[in-house]
């Protein structure tokens, strides 16, 4: 049991590795680039809303982090839903849900690089003063 709780803050904490580990296996195995790329990118999300969150945390001295992720996912939950309402008449959740996953993988990527970046300079900073 160790050996998961180890792996998976390891995989939280670098979450570049999972989706390398899950593109490279996946594409071996099926040999196809578009839905690789779409698995690792699922996959990946979740190691990233765990890791910005915890950057998050670390940057801003705080314990909001994850709570606040998820308000703005169910925020954008909310939005993307009236819009679906309003223009279709109905929602159709799994395109919904598709939608979020996939963009909170491009915001999550950006803010992971934001707040490491941060990160970095803050230590520098404090650690020469």
């Amino acid at each position: 049991m160790d050996f998961l709780k180890n792996s998976f803050f390891f995989l939280s904490m670098l979450p570049f590795f999972p989706f390398l580990l899950v593109y490279f296996g996946h594409y071996w195995w099926k040999h196809n680039k578009k839905t690789s790329l779409k698995l690792a990118m699922d996959v990946t999300t979740l190691f990233l809303i765990i890791s910005v969150s915890a950057l998050f945390n670390l940057t801003f001295d705080s314990r909001f982090g994850f709570y606040l992720i998820l308000l703005l996912l169910l925020i954008a939950i909310g939005l993307i839903g009236s819009a679906q309402n309003r223009m279709k008449g109905k929602v159709d959740v799994q395109k919904m849900v598709k939608l979020i996953w996939r963009m909170s993988f491009v915001i999550m990527s950006l803010s992971y690089l934001l707040f490491a970046f941060i990160g970095i300079f803050k230590y520098i900073f404090l650690t020469m003063s």
